[in-house]
């Protein structure tokens, strides 16, 4: 369930390590808002908030990612329920496929969905992700599928989509985008960007002809040397280099 209904600013300033937190993920969507990964107010990034409970950060249904900022992103539970005040309520299709994630994967506590007309379009086509450039090479061993079944609103797909992405730290949604996971958003959106790469190039190259097929022991050679671990040192540099340039850009992110 979400709330519609607009309640009073925040109160209560977060914990330091939460509010770090909002910091880290506002950011990540005023680089989403950079690169042009965003569907108007739509699609979303998630981050799990540290302690026992279940919690995590979503943007605020109503937003552009160039209007989000550590204070105004909203907590949630696992229910989508609203946790402490927000001025802002939360879209039902974000928490749906995010919590369902979230819940059943413990080392996803950062989660990306982007509707990219790349990614939609490799989603939509028959052939999927093919493995015949630099970036898909080393993915094949990343991508899961899961089939489209209409707007992500019922929680009787949560089990599907679970099973869909079994360990793989990239979803493609079949007719609908692309989706990731990693243990931080730095190594959440290394893969992202990979997997978004991989996506653009693979229609330019289709606009020629059906591309190069790159064998099986390549892709699964590329897969290990850029997958051995779930947090590599390599997607940590990427992504503070990229949070410098959003920062010397804007940085009212932080507020």
């Amino acid at each position: 369930m979400t709330s519609t209904m607009k309640v009073q600013r925040r109160a209560v300033a977060p914990a330091p390590e939460e509010w770090n937190l909002r910091v880290a993920l506002a950011g990540c969507y005023r680089l989403f808002d950079h690169l042009g990964w965003t569907e108007m107010i739509y699609n979303h990034i998630t981050v799990r908030v540290p302690g026992p409970e279940h919690h995590f950060l979503i943007n605020p249904f109503g937003l552009h990612y160039s209007e989000v900022t550590a204070s105004n992103l909203v907590k949630i539970g696992l229910d989508g329920r609203i946790i402490g005040p927000s001025d802002y309520p939360v879209n039902p299709a974000g928490f749906v496929i995010h919590s369902a994630i979230h819940a059943a994967v413990p080392e996803a506590r950062c989660i990306m969905h982007t509707h990219t007309t790349a990614g939609m379009a490799i989603a939509s086509s028959q052939r999927g992700l093919a493995p015949t450039n630099f970036y898909s090479a080393s993915m094949v061993g990343a991508v899961a599928y899961h089939d489209f079944e209409g707007l992500t609103v019922r929680d009787d797909e949560k089990p599907r989509l679970v099973a869909s992405l079994g360990n793989k730290r990239a979803l493609i949604l079949r007719n609908h985008g692309l989706l990731t996971h990693g243990p931080t958003i730095a190594d959440a959106f290394n893969v992202l960007y990979r997997l978004q790469r991989a996506c653009e190039v693979q229609i330019a190259t289709s606009a020629i002809d059906e591309g190069i097929r790159i064998s099986d022991e390549i892709c699964a050679d590329s897969y290990r040397l850029s997958f051995a671990s779930p947090e590599s040192p390599t997607a940590k540099m990427l992504y503070d280099a990229m949070m410098r340039l959003i920062d010397k850009k804007d940085p009212s992110y932080k507020n």
